[in-house]
């Protein structure tokens, strides 16, 4: 009977390494050979496309770029996501539901329509530099299309609903009583939310933040929309790499790299919520 769930889960992990491990390994692989022009893909067995990748300045810039962009857009998410949570928890039952309706309804749309939407609102003559100039807070049309303050701008709005999502969650293991105590004793709503709530949803907090940063460097769909072809993150080189140059070998060690470089910060972040709650123990 102790030998149970183990059995049941057995399924769902041979779901998973049909699913992920092994094309994963097949990429492993493939980031190993060589490309040629003239023979196609060439079975090496040697680091050499990561040796390339790592010296060129051209792939330099387009990581910088990608943890740049997801740094920026984690750190956008967390400041909106945080207090909106926060204050949807505190509405009446009845509006709670509805603005969290709103807050993950995008979910449910497509983030290619999404992005696709926003491409609209960024354009030069779009509806957002039309309103600026209508108010006559600008002389002539922003560029945020095909700019990486234009993708940040798509992909906060695409990645919020994860944030507040985690930030919920914590939320509901509050005990109101701690705050109501606050209150009593003269404590403003400002002191009690960054000295009493903020502190206890902090797990939850840093769990949106690294699901956000994992999806924001990842992405491909609004940095390709957004970004268009010259602004390029890594998952567009890698997209470029395999279907435009065809140097599958190259488009996997990029991936491999990626995928390498987010599990890093990763692990990273969570070595510092163990050294965090051994701090707090």
């Amino acid at each position: 009977m102790r030998a149970a769930p183990y059995w049941l889960s057995v399924p769902a992990f041979l779901l998973y390494g049909v699913l992920m491990a092994v094309p994963l390994a097949m990429t492993c692989l493939l980031s190993l050979d060589r490309f040629s022009a003239t023979e196609g893909i060439v079975p090496a067995y040697s680091l050499a496309n990561y040796a390339a990748v790592l010296a060129d300045p051209y792939y330099q810039q387009i990581y910088l770029r990608t943890l740049w962009i997801a740094l920026v857009t984690t750190v956008a998410s967390l400041l909106i996501g945080t207090p909106e949570a926060w204050i949807i928890s505190r509405l009446q039952p009845r509006w709670r539901g509805i603005c969290l309706l709103a807050v993950l309804g995008p979910l449910l749309i497509s983030v290619v329509v999404r992005t696709l939407g926003w491409t609209i609102l960024l354009a030069r003559e779009g509806l957002l530099n039309q309103a600026l100039l209508g108010v006559g807070l600008v002389s002539r049309p922003v560029e945020l299309l095909y700019t990486q303050t234009g993708i940040v701008i798509a992909l906060v709005h695409v990645l919020v609903p994860f944030m507040v999502i985690a930030v919920w969650t914590a939320l509901q293991r509050l005990d109101p009583a701690g705050e109501m105590a606050a209150l009593s004793l003269g404590a403003s709503k400002a002191a009690v939310f960054f000295r009493i709530v903020l502190p206890q949803i902090v797990p939850g907090v840093l769990s949106g933040s690294l699901i956000v940063f994992s999806l924001a460097a990842s992405a491909f769909a609004t940095p390709a929309l957004i970004g268009g072809r010259r602004l390029k993150v890594a998952a567009t080189a890698i997209y470029d790499e395999y279907l435009f140059t065809l140097d599958w070998p190259t488009g996997a060690a990029l991936a491999i790299l990626l995928l390498a470089g987010v599990l890093a910060i990763v692990a990273l972040w969570g070595r510092f919520l163990e050294r965090r709650d051994r701090m707090r123990g």
